[in-house]
């Protein structure tokens, strides 16, 4: 674990931003750090292989002895941008360890999950009970879909028989789950524009359509007093399994007092089983910035979560079919810069479930639990696809207090040592022979 400690210390230094806009030299420089780890857990063959339209992806593989099945480790190298850094309690790329904990952009979602793979095939020194195969990617976190086309045009090359995910976590520090349902994911851009330059609000105020103004009309159109989705076709789902407490998701979500959650339903059904809408971003003036006019242009960045058994590109031509009949006073709308991403739902459970369910045991002292996720991995449903046979295993560091996506990202040490001696006890559990059904 020190030496781990170190090595996520180095990796999350780096600021592997793989968005448009940002600098590309910090991501190759992750992508050969992460080469050169995976190097010293022991595998005879790692190399950097080229993914079109992205940065490098890092395979790895050692042989299966006799008999043994194989197993794809997945991760990813990239993060999402800091943000704001007054935001941050400690710079967002100077990795800080305060009370156990490891704080930095990057140091749970998802270098954690690299590191995690790291140690636990660092345990076999060499000589693994099972095949390996490892690929970390560097664009997950913006463009996950274009590994989704590496994948099916090579699938021998990660044809395995269990497939790990690390790339999710628990719903607590030390409570064991595994995650078994992922929404998917569809995004776009929105123009709304109706003059052509902005005007001087007391001029033409009052008759002059206000581009942000009908914007704003368009985005609050979406969700109803309560905040259950407005939009037609976009059913309420239900997840079967055991919900977090509203108490335990207030606190974890920073709910101000007095606020209260929007939706209905139960919590499961609401993060996990059903769809949402965001509105992520907008390009408005800011208020330092404001002057007194009439604007002629907004754009907003919208997010749709999709639930496992949903069409994202259905639900994406739903909302925006929505928004574009919601438009005011004939604005003119325009759309673009898709994005989307399928969900997953897993199946309940076969030999490598069994064999995780032991180790998560014996790693954490409780068995684990199924959980969902609101969060999407658009890599999973194609891995799926490709591989129908193989179990597919999501688990790992980021609790849901880890603040992925968010100011102050952090990763519990202690839990990523249980993570990590999961999966190695998952490994060599998975090569005994009541495993193979011997």
């Amino acid at each position: 674990m020190p030496q781990a400690v170190e090595e996520l210390k180095r990796l999350a230094a780096i600021p592997s931003v793989a968005f448009p806009g940002h600098p590309e030299e910090p991501v190759f420089a992750a992508a050969a750090l992460t080469e050169e780890l995976l190097r010293s857990a022991g595998l005879p063959h790692v190399q950097q292989v080229a993914v079109d339209g992205s940065f490098p992806a890092i395979y790895g593989e050692a042989p299966a002895p006799p008999g043994a099945p194989t197993v794809l480790l997945y991760a990813h190298y990239d993060v999402q941008p800091a943000g704001d850094p007054a935001a941050w309690r400690t710079p967002p790329f100077e990795p800080t360890l305060i009370d156990g904990k490891l704080y930095g952009r990057g140091c749970a979602d998802d270098k954690s999950g690299v590191i995690s793979h790291v140690l636990a095939l660092r345990a076999f020194q060499g000589q693994f009970p099972v095949g390996i195969k490892v690929i970390i990617e560097g664009q997950e976190e913006y463009a996950g879909e274009r590994l989704e086309a590496f994948v099916e045009r090579n699938p021998d090359l990660l044809r395995a028989d269990a497939i790990v995910v690390a790339d999710t976590g628990n719903p607590r520090v030390g409570d064991p789950a595994v995650t078994t349902s992922l929404r998917g994911m569809a995004a776009f851009t929105i123009e709304v524009r109706t003059l052509r330059e902005a005007l001087h609000s007391g001029s033409f105020g009052g008759a002059a359509p206000d581009a942000l103004a009908a914007l704003m009309r368009m985005l609050t159109a979406l969700h109803d007093d309560n905040g259950d989705i407005r939009v037609p076709g976009l059913p309420r789902g239900a997840f079967l399994g055991q919900p977090p407490s509203e108490e335990e998701f207030r606190k974890t979500a920073g709910v101000v007092d007095g606020v209260s959650l929007v939706g209905s339903g139960s919590l499961a059904d609401r993060l996990w089983s059903s769809y949402a809408i965001t509105v992520t971003g907008l390009d408005v003036p800011s208020v330092s910035g404001a002057v007194n006019a009439v604007q002629p242009a907004a754009r907003a960045r919208v997010t749709v979560r999709v639930p496992p058994a949903g069409d994202p590109k259905t639900t994406v031509n739903t909302v925006v079919e929505f928004l574009r009949q919601a438009a005011p006073w004939g604005a003119q709308v325009s759309f673009g810069d898709f994005t989307v991403g399928s969900g997953f739902q897993a199946d309940s459970g076969g030999k490598a479930r069994t064999a995780l369910n032991r180790a998560m045991e014996r790693a954490f002292g409780r068995p684990p639990r199924d959980v969902g996720a609101g969060g999407s991995i658009p890599l999973v449903n194609t891995l799926l696809k490709q591989f129908p046979a193989a179990e597919i295993l999501l688990f790992g560091a980021e609790d849901e207090d880890a603040a992925i996506h968010a100011p102050n990202e952090r990763v519990d040490l202690e839990e990523l040592r249980r993570v990590a001696t999961t999966e190695a006890l998952f490994l060599r559990e998975l090569s005994l022979p009541s495993a193979l059904g011997v």
